[in-house]
């Protein structure tokens, strides 16, 4: 369907890139993306994609908002406190793009359900705030065979990953299977500003890729850290024996491949109270 009058105008910037143009602009408004977490990712990762026009956004959150949510999940006002996540954002980029639809699943994702989610769109953002969670929608993501953009943050730290699945290094390829449980919940942070930067750059992950820009972030873990304002990027290769993608997926994972420099890093940040 050709472009309205109002769209060329609402996305003109946009259009305006010849990598983008009006073919690329209309294959974002037939995209379908879900939103896994609701939160300080998905706030800054939602509101991008919403502006950028694409088509259809899940939400996927049980969650309900927080007071002490507002300091970094900024699709959210004072007056939501108590309203479900899922609704409240809905509500908030609905207003800033009619074009936008969105589906709501006010659910919490588990192994069983994400998958045949999953399957139901173009692109899962990873917005959650455990590690298990994120093993487990990467799992989800290669059943299904869809594109998984992953990020997470903790204190003034965040990483992010773009897999396309069966053909790039997974979470569980650079990663591996956590050493030891979680902590219930952590001390302090993170500071607001950095899951802003990780969900804006998961947006961009999210665009290129629909849109056909090329360049991802696949193969490759971008680590940031606000506290010097760097950004450092390691390689990462396919582990046959992931435990998620590799060949004995279901025998006990073996350590990540990473390059001499990704073995020094530390264990995957994540955001807490997501």
């Amino acid at each position: 369907m050709p472009l309205t009058a109002e769209q060329r105008r609402r996305y003109a910037r946009q259009i305006g890139l010849p990598e983008i143009g009006p073919a690329g602009q209309q294959r974002l408004l037939g995209s379908r993306v879900l939103l896994a977490g609701v939160g300080g990712l998905g706030s800054a990762a939602g509101y991008y994609l919403a502006a950028a026009g694409v088509g259809t956004l899940g939400l996927a959150d049980d969650d309900r908002v927080g007071l002490s949510n507002l300091q970094r999940q900024i699709v959210y006002r004072t007056a939501d406190v108590g309203r479900l996540k899922v609704e409240a954002a809905a509500e908030a980029w609905m207003a800033l793009n009619p074009d936008l639809r969105t589906r709501l699943h006010p659910l919490r994702l588990t192994a069983a359900n994400a998958p045949g989610l999953a399957g139901g769109y173009d692109v899962v953002v990873d917005a959650t705030d455990t590690l298990a969670a994120k093993a487990m929608l990467a799992r989800a993501s290669r059943k299904a065979q869809t594109p998984i953009v992953q990020a997470g943050v903790q204190g003034y730290q965040g990483q992010i990953l773009t897999v396309l699945p069966g053909k790039t290094a997974c979470w569980g390829c650079v990663f591996g299977r956590p050493a030891q449980p979680e902590p219930a919940a952590p001390a302090a942070g993170p500071l607001g500003a950095v899951p802003g930067v990780l969900g804006a750059l998961q947006a961009a992950e999210v665009l290129k890729l629909l849109a056909g820009l090329g360049g991802l972030l696949t193969d490759r873990v971008l680590f940031f850290d606000v506290r010097r304002i760097e950004f450092r990027t390691v390689r990462a290769v396919r582990d046959p024996g992931c435990p998620i993608c590799g060949r004995a997926a279901r025998a006990a994972g073996k350590g990540p491949s990473l390059t001499t420099d990704a073995r020094k890093t530390r264990r995957p940040c994540h955001e807490p109270n997501l």
